[in-house]
């Protein structure tokens, strides 16, 4: 297993770099949360999720609903490194006219994509009508959504989870994605929300907190929650916003900060450093 951990590890560096990589180009896109949660969409793609690149809309796969769909460009460095389309379009097509990689998620366009997201709060309920639909179809996919922290300020995640609860929804585990951080600040400060997990656990959701940049942990949180019959699972992944780059991580401004010239340089530098790492591990 630790070679598979090495592997799924190398995978999360080169997403980084293609994240980075397309912001500086663009100058436009967001670096901060869609680091954090590298590690998370490398082990659904990679290691858990039944998805076929070469017939992206097969009924019986797998869903990932990107709720933070700000964090889009993460989710398609893992489309792309996962055989979704062309790398090359990564670096051509980000955020352009027409393009197929948009500022935020769109399944109308994108190859891979589930669910259009972008306004946040919304995504668990489209997640939750997917599971519903798996019900009615006897069909055996499993849903999975990834929220921010900041995003759990609105109201409508709360309904959402209700209603999960009340349909005994044990087809879907939803993640928060515990930076700390949102747009405007600290979470805690914007809007704090207390012991995250205890308040899933009152909606009466299985719920499991993890370090989410551990393979180990998140495998084995996904593996739980799977296991789970009658409720709805949560998995509450502490993370560092920013994570990968030591002048990036645990900075507010890098939520939706371009890297200059010389801040690009520098990360790739650290990121590739870290690639490096990982191949004397294996070696």
């Amino acid at each position: 297993m630790t070679g598979d951990f090495r592997h799924l590890e190398s995978v999360a560096n080169k997403v980084r770099r293609n994240i980075l990589e397309m912001v500086y180009r663009e100058q436009s896109g967001h670096i901060g949360g869609a680091f954090s949660i590298a590690e998370t969409l490398t082990a659904l793609y990679f290691a858990v999720m039944n998805v076929d690149p070469i017939d992206p809309r097969k009924p019986d796969r797998d869903r990932l609903v990107l709720s933070k769909g700000h964090t889009a460009p993460a989710l398609y460095a893992v489309l792309a490194e996962a055989g979704f389309f062309p790398r090359d379009r990564l670096f051509t097509s980000f955020r352009g006219i027409d393009s197929i990689l948009q500022g935020h998620p769109d399944m109308k366009r994108t190859p891979g994509v589930d669910m259009t997201s972008g306004s946040l709060g919304i995504g668990l309920s489209a997640a939750n009508g997917m599971a519903l639909a798996a019900r009615v179809m006897g069909a055996s996919y499993r849903v999975y959504c990834i929220m921010g922290d900041g995003e759990i300020d609105e109201g409508q995640v709360w309904e959402a989870a209700a209603t999960a609860r009340h349909y005994a929804l044990d087809n879907i585990v939803a993640f928060v994605d515990v930076n700390g951080m949102q747009n405007d600040g600290k979470t805690c400060v914007v809007m704090n929300k207390g012991e995250i997990a205890a308040k899933w656990q009152a909606f009466g959701w299985h719920t499991q907190e993890i370090d989410g940049h551990s393979f180990k942990q998140i495998l084995s949180a996904i593996d739980a929650a799977n296991a789970q019959r009658g409720l709805p699972s949560m998995i509450v992944q502490h993370t560092t916003k920013g994570k990968g780059v030591s002048f990036m991580e645990d900075e507010v401004v890098w939520h939706a900060k371009s890297p200059s010239d010389e801040e690009y340089a520098s990360a790739l530098a650290q990121l590739k450093r870290q690639e490096v790492d990982l191949w004397r591990k294996t070696c």
